[in-house]
């Protein structure tokens, strides 16, 4: 009998480790939703226990043998806890941070991680598939991070909790008069607008032989900046998550965390041509100035952006 063997060097993606000292923590995060943290966020971590689940992400055998022990909720907003594991059996609590659950994601390769592992904190960098590049706190961390391959193209889901959000800047607009971009856009339209909002396969090649039937479709055009979609990630070593964003609302609910009314925006705030858009659940305090945002309102917002890689998405 003969047997094969088949060799494979899975490399796992690269890490940049933290110290206690440059991991930021979470205090601005439980500050989105109370201003009585001492009080509120211990109230809240003891409630969970009495409901809390455990995420697998990609692990399908997670047990509580385990070194650290990762605790969820089953609702749209939740807690993740992170616990210290002796023998089966919690030792003591590590950490813990609010969540929002995103439907939406975008297929990606994780590039490197920035991670406390004291803590379990860590922040993706995330190549999308056009070459996008994506910081988010990973929620999953805890579950997943001995299973992280380097390449692997992972679906990836996105959520974010709102620090601020408010309808953009709609008088900010910029005028272009470059006949080449003029042409290029007047060209596409009209293509895509004739193909039933599909763009063809020989797009370039239609846009070449394109030609203006009036002089009024060469005029100057006016684009407001209020109406564009743009995503920018911190600067900062280890909150690169921390994130500023403009986009559409696509979608609208609420929900609740903890008693308290949450808004779930459904936001697109990447819309490239020949890619996938960037959709983010985005979950902000229900305040009059955030319930007055509505579905096709193009909005800004300074968020801390999330995301969980599940074994069932992939």
């Amino acid at each position: 009998m003969t047997i094969n063997y088949q060799y494979k060097n899975v490399q796992t993606p690269t890490k940049v480790t933290l110290s206690d000292e440059q991991t930021a923590g979470h205090g601005d995060h439980w500050r989105i939703l109370t201003d009585d943290l001492s009080r509120d966020v211990p109230e809240w971590l003891q409630l969970m226990i009495e409901k809390a689940t455990m995420p697998k992400g990609l692990n399908g055998n997670a047990s509580a043998e385990d070194k650290c022990l990762l605790l969820s909720e089953n609702q749209p907003c939740h807690i993740n806890q992170v616990l210290a594991m002796r023998d089966g059996k919690p030792e003591c609590f590590i950490n813990a941070y609010p969540c929002v659950d995103g439907p939406y994601g975008l297929k990606c390769r994780i590039e490197r991680i920035i991670v406390n592992e004291n803590t379990q904190d860590a922040v993706l960098r995330l190549r999308t598939v056009d070459g996008s590049i994506i910081y988010a706190f990973d929620q999953l961390y805890t579950a997943n991070h001995q299973l992280y391959k380097q390449d692997e193209l992972y679906f990836v889901n996105f959520s974010a909790w709102a620090h601020e959000i408010s309808p953009s800047e709609q008088s900010e607009t910029i005028l272009v008069e470059d006949v080449d971009a003029i042409r290029y856009h007047r060209a596409f339209n009209d293509i895509v607008a004739a193909n039933d909002g599909q763009v063809p396969k020989d797009v370039q090649e239609q846009i070449k032989e394109w030609e203006p039937e009036t002089k009024e479709q060469m005029a100057p055009i006016e684009i407001n900046l209020g109406h564009m979609c743009a995503y920018l990630f911190g600067d900062t070593l280890g909150q690169e998550d921390e994130a500023w964003c403009q986009g559409q609302v696509l979608g609208k609910q609420e929900t609740h965390f903890n008693g308290q009314s949450i808004i779930l925006f459904d936001v697109v705030i990447l819309r490239e041509q020949d890619a996938d858009p960037f959709v983010v659940r985005i979950g902000a305090v229900n305040t009059e100035q955030n319930n007055a945002i509505e579905v096709n309102d193009y909005i800004q917002a300074n968020i801390w952006l999330q995301a969980a890689i599940y074994k069932e998405n992939q």
